[in-house]
């Protein structure tokens, strides 16, 4: 998606009918998709997403940008489609991606997809789990062919080996290609196992529970899980003061209290709210939104800089796809194509990066609310009716 300089201009605000036909002409104008009453998809369509079904929960759906990237997979002006029922999570998401835009744009790093499925093998002896470790060493490229038997675009990258008492727990790490991959690494790992099974005689239980599938974990903030970003950007003086309405020394005293209330505390990560951001653009785009429990673990984190403030996020897990599961509903189709997600090599990579940008204003927005003392006042005017 290219940046037009002449669609600076910010989202319509209100919440008039009017309002809202404004808000679909003006995102119409600026990307060219009209998002109109989508259809929904035909009952047979949903095999695979939904069990028992009688029918669609709609639920409400905003926009928020001007969102300016320069990354590896995501460059150029976005504005992101966002499912929520959280009153100021779409004007504080925009605050944030509005200063982040006048200071130059967000840069993101993507670092690397793995997701894993994690079987564990129970042995009678440590002689015995000692020599099956060598063994899995010693035939790993037998056992990928295997493993990738089962899919056209996953690849196994590595089976790492963790021996506790008389069992070893092997973690099949995949790259997963544009799939989210959960059930891809699950097809995989029994395939891969069965065949383990039928050449050492040692059974297993395929999932063990290492790889924290849906849970928050100190392993997923080490090694991540899915894709792994790390967004930046540096608020100008100007913007901090104009915009977001604070000062350096008002964010040194939070810098200085949060992140050691949250160690105290015992939190996972270091931030303030990724969750929200992460399950809007999950709902709005077909993701698992059950996988924010593993992805919603990260790093926020500032720091003075000569022209302003530097803002980081790093985000180890983000558990996304851009083909199957809730891809293939009619509208979170649109969605994708609204973010230019919808088709390419890398789509996943790209969209990965957008969410992390995204997080990253996000929580740009509610640390200014908390350090100029605001927090209370924009939930009182957004947050209720």
């Amino acid at each position: 998606m290219e940046k037009n300089s002449k669609n600076n201009k910010r989202i319509p605000s209100g919440f008039s009918a009017d309002d809202t036909e404004k808000r679909i002409e003006w995102l119409k104008e600026k990307t060219g998709i009209h998002l109109d009453e989508t259809p929904i998809n035909e009952p047979e369509d949903l095999k695979g997403i939904i069990e028992n079904h009688v029918g669609f929960m709609p639920i409400p759906m905003g926009i928020a940008g001007p969102l300016l990237i320069d990354g590896e997979y995501a460059k150029g002006e976005f504005t992101v489609p966002i499912c929520t029922l959280e009153g100021t999570l779409a004007i504080s998401m925009s605050r944030g991606m509005f200063a982040s835009t006048l200071s130059g744009g967000i840069s993101t790093q993507y670092i690397k997809q793995e997701l894993s499925r994690a079987p564990v093998f129970i042995f009678n002896s440590l002689k015995e789990s000692s020599e099956f470790m060598k063994w899995i060493d010693t035939h790993f490229e037998e056992i990928k062919k295997v493993a990738e038997s089962s899919t056209n675009y996953g690849k196994l990258l590595r089976i790492d080996q963790y021996p506790i008492q008389n069992y070893v727990v092997i973690d099949m790490v995949l790259d997963t290609g544009n799939a989210a991959g959960q059930n891809m690494v699950t097809l995989a790992a029994k395939l891969a196992c069965d065949y383990i099974q039928n050449n050492t005689g040692y059974k297993y239980i395929l999932e063990s529970g290492f790889n924290s599938d849906k849970k928050a974990s100190s392993k997923t903030m080490i090694m991540g899980r899915g894709h792994s970003v790390i967004s930046e950007t540096t608020l100008k003086h100007s913007v901090l003061k104009r915009i977001l309405g604070i000062h350096l020394d008002e964010v040194d005293i939070f810098q200085q209290v949060a992140p050691t209330v949250t160690n105290m505390a015992g939190t996972t990560g270091c931030h303030l709210h990724i969750s929200n951001a992460l399950t809007a653009i999950y709902l709005a785009t077909g993701q698992d939104t059950a996988c924010v429990a593993e992805n919603s673990i990260g790093h926020f984190q500032t720091e003075p800089a000569e022209d302003g403030l530097k803002c980081r996020l790093t985000l180890p897990s983000i558990t996304v796809g851009t083909v199957g599961g809730g891809t293939r509903l009619l509208p979170q189709q649109k969605n994708l194509e609204l973010l230019g997600c919808h088709e390419g090599e890398y789509s996943s990579r790209k969209l990965a990066e957008i969410i992390c940008a995204s997080s990253l204003c996000l929580e740009i927005s509610l640390m200014s609310a908390i350090a100029s003392g605001t927090f209370t006042q924009a939930h009182m005017k957004y947050g209720r009716k």
